[in-house]
């Protein structure tokens, strides 16, 4: 079968409709590459076949797959079912264990490997019964369904209603505007306008108790980039402030110092890095001594201290007094 047929670009929408739900015709044809009209006629000939698509207007419409559609099988090559099975057990080290009946990506890891062909399944099976994974203290593992219904809720620029724990103990309600769930080194955030606080929050997704779906609509800042913009709140708002000098330009730091780190801008002696934490130790240790910089830290008792406990170390493993 030609992969330009009408038959092969047909089965193309269907694996677009069933990966993005809500896809306009506009963009099923850039993805097609193909004209509106024939993006259209390709919608059409999904539904000769029976395949339930279907279509609602609005600024949150689009083609969506009905209830009841049966997926083509999925085949994977030995390199893709080794690369899954290696991303599963990076993320989530305890899928390792095939006897643990309760982790539901471990279950579901090994579904996945049974319904593969028996010369690539057994390469993954064995990957992942010999492979062991050192879990990370700093992940987090939020509840699926509590994470899904946020993740509706961002898809559908619907306002919630959370109830929130934080990491004191402390438990309240709060009205927001979810913008995006981002991952950021194994911990899960939601990234949000708050209404109790009106001002843009990242709440811990595992530390969420309960979310409730209201029928309130927002609309989500333009051109977010929901990354930069968790990195940078994280980076702002702490107890401890922290101000560092470089000799060299904020372009060559820039590289070095993310925006978790703080915010760069023009300085006589080069430039200077503006941010605030809550573990002094930390930011000196693993952030600040990476930077191949000659720099001095103006503000910050607590991070000042903290460096030169690393100096310290560094000068008694290098065998200096």
């Amino acid at each position: 079968m030609a992969e330009t047929s009408p038959t092969a670009r047909a089965l193309r929408a269907l694996e677009v409709l069933q990966s993005r739900p809500g896809t306009t015709a506009e963009e099923l044809a850039l993805r097609l590459g193909v004209t509106e009209r024939a993006a259209r006629r390709y919608v059409a000939i999904l539904r000769e076949a029976g395949v339930p698509v279907t279509a609602t207007r609005g600024r949150h419409g689009g083609y969506r797959l009905g209830r009841g559609t049966r997926l083509p099988p999925v085949s994977f090559s030995q390199a893709e079912a080794l690369g899954l099975v290696m991303a599963v057990l990076d993320s989530q080290p305890a899928a390792a264990d095939p006897g643990d009946r309760d982790d539901l990506v471990g279950t579901a890891l090994a579904k996945v490997i049974r319904a593969l062909p028996e010369s690539v399944g057994r390469e993954a099976a064995a990957l992942r019964e010999h492979a062991a994974a050192t879990p990370d203290r700093r992940t987090s593992r939020p509840d699926p369904g509590l994470t899904s219904d946020l993740v509706t809720a961002v898809a559908a620029s619907r306002r919630v209603l959370l109830d929130y724990r934080s990491d004191a103990g402390s438990r309240w309600e709060s009205l927001v505007d979810p913008w995006a769930v981002v991952v950021r080194f194994g911990r899960w955030y939601l990234l949000c306008h708050s209404h109790r606080a009106d001002a843009v929050r990242a709440y811990r997704v595992d530390r969420i108790k309960a979310v409730t779906a209201t029928e309130e609509r927002f609309t989500p800042p333009a051109d977010l980039d929901p990354v930069a913009a968790l990195a940078t709140h994280l980076a702002s708002g702490w107890a401890l402030a922290t101000r560092v000098v470089f000799a060299a330009s904020a372009e060559e730091v820039a590289p070095w110092a993310g925006p978790h780190m703080g915010v760069l801008e023009p300085h006589p002696e080069g430039c200077v890095l503006v941010g605030s934490t809550q573990n002094p130790r930390m930011y000196a240790a693993e952030w600040l001594a990476r930077i191949p910089y000659r720099c001095r830290i103006e503000e910050g008792p607590e991070l000042r201290e903290a460096m030169a406990e690393v100096a310290r170390r560094c000068a008694e493993a290098a065998g200096m007094p």
